[in-house]
């Protein structure tokens, strides 16, 4: 796979470029925003995955997330030392797919570009207008992936629209937190329950509907139909 790593610290980017070519990946990196947006122009081999350090030295590593959204629909990863839930849902709106917080463990980032990587391939490219779930004032378009409130287009990750999507096929279920990320998440691992909670709250942002999704403690999560 190829993979765009975009860090302005060469010592860093060797040693995690040296990690990552003996994980099969093949690297490119980028210094700063602007060598990234140069490197994911159209006409370019296309990358995997961006690996998007948020502390960039030309332009706010946030600014270059959303520039990077509206050039490819490549997942980002965002890298960051910022640790508070706001600041990833901020990511998360942005359009990034997942984030890695400083200082990481290596395993950790392999199995969150694993994650990334499994789940672009596995995006549902039927055609659009065939099945649909309606929840009040919520549309959800299973095959073209579109969400709709009172028929305003509200912009959606993969993970975001995989896990609303997952609730609301059974509302009123709750799914267990475990359930939930082997499903959405393919995968077991333990550390991905608070990119589960991010996650949550940036739907319920997006979606401004706060009650739509409702904790169970202890357990995980389910979908509360509105009313009308």
């Amino acid at each position: 796979m190829r993979l765009l790593l975009v860090e302005d610290d060469n010592h860093v980017a060797a040693a995690l470029s040296a990690v990552l070519a003996r994980h099969g990946f093949d690297v490119t990196h980028a210094r700063s925003g602007e060598e990234a947006l140069q490197a994911l122009v159209p006409e370019s081999d296309g990358f995997g995955v961006v690996l998007l350090d948020l502390g960039l030295p030309d332009q706010d590593g946030y600014e270059v997330c959303g520039k990077i959204r509206k050039r490819t629909a490549t997942p980002v990863i965002m890298v960051t030392a910022r640790a508070d839930v706001r600041s990833r849902i901020h990511g998360l709106n942005l359009g990034a797919d997942d984030y890695v917080v400083k200082p990481y463990d290596t395993g950790e980032l392999l199995a969150r570009i694993h994650a990334v990587a499994r789940r672009t391939s596995h995006d549902d490219t039927a055609a659009p207008g065939e099945d649909a779930l309606l929840l009040g004032p919520v549309r959800i378009e299973l095959p073209n992936r579109q969400v709709t409130v009172d028929g305003a287009t509200v912009q959606l990750t993969r993970k975001e629209f995989d896990l609303l999507a997952l609730l609301a096929q059974r509302p009123g279920v709750v799914f267990r937190r475990e359930q939930i990320i082997s499903e959405v998440w393919r995968t077991s691992w333990e550390g991905t329950g608070r990119t589960l909670e991010v996650h949550v709250a940036s739907l319920r942002s997006k979606l401004r509907m706060p009650a739509l999704i409702e904790t169970v403690r202890g357990v995980g999560y389910r979908l509360v139909a509105p009313a009308g």
